[in-house]
Order: C-alpha cells, then structure tokens, then sequence
C-alpha cells in the first residue's frame, strides 16, 4: 500500500510538475510572439519615417544644385557665386580630410564630375556624341599622392 500511495503522489507530482512546464512556457512563447510583433511594427515604422527624411534631404540637395545652377547663369554674379560655392565645399571636404590638399580635392571631384559626365554622354542622342572623345582627350590626368 505504501508504494501504491508513493506511485501515486510521484505521478500528481509529475503531471502538476509538466502542467507547469507547460503553462510557463506557452506564456513564454506569447510574451516572444508579442515582443516580435512590436518590433516587427517598429521596423517597419522605421523604415518609412526614414524613407521620408531620405527623400527630403535628397530634395533638398537637388534644390541646392539647381539654385547653383541658376545663379551661375548670372555672368557676373554667376562667377563670385561659382568661387563661393567651390570653396565652401572645400572647405567642407577639409574637415572629412583633415591633411587634404587642395589638388587632392580637384582630382576628387575630377573623377566624380567625369563619372557624371560620362552617364550625361551617354544619355545623349548619338548625334550629338561626337564631342565625347574631345572631352577625353583635354581633360588632364589626375593623379593622387597620399
């Protein structure tokens, strides 16, 4: 009879035991499913209020450009504008490098005006491209020492 009752309280231990279990852990995995959600929504959240600012900033830079663009029309007022413009943007460059040169910044901007110059050629109707190998030819090598 002893080892019957003993039998006995060891199965109610061990179903109350795994009922637990159970119970604790579908609570677990809840609160895991909810925490997800939330940053699932957060996420997504995220990524359009960042979207936005992207395209804002984007805008903001086109604006900038085409306000440069317009007032270097002006011939002479184009012209301060122009050495304005270019040396404040040197002097921006300067402060991501700080040991720049100033021939360092035109090769810089030498190799990116090229890259834009060659998308803007090749945008052209063919009849038009005849100047690309001039181009090429009188723009100087740029090289770099660092």
């Amino acid at each position: 009879m002893l080892s019957l009752f003993k039998n006995t309280v060891f199965l109610i231990w061990l179903l109350c035991s795994l009922a637990s279990i159970t119970v604790f852990s579908s609570i677990w995995a809840l609160q895991k499913t909810f925490m997800v959600a939330k940053l699932s929504a957060e996420i997504t959240s995220n990524t359009f209020k960042h979207r936005k600012e992207i395209k804002k900033t984007i805008s903001k830079i086109k604006a900038k450009a085409r306000l440069k663009r317009i007032i270097t029309m002006l011939p002479i007022a184009g012209a301060a504008a122009g050495i304005y413009f270019e040396e404040s943007e040197f002097q921006e460059w300067l402060i991501d490098n700080p040991n720049g040169k100033r021939s360092d910044y035109l090769c810089e901007i030498a190799e990116i005006t090229s890259e834009i110059i060659d998308e803007v050629i090749d945008a052209l109707p063919q009849s038009i491209k005849s100047g690309e190998n001039l181009l090429r030819a009188t723009t100087p090598e740029c090289t770099r020492t660092k």
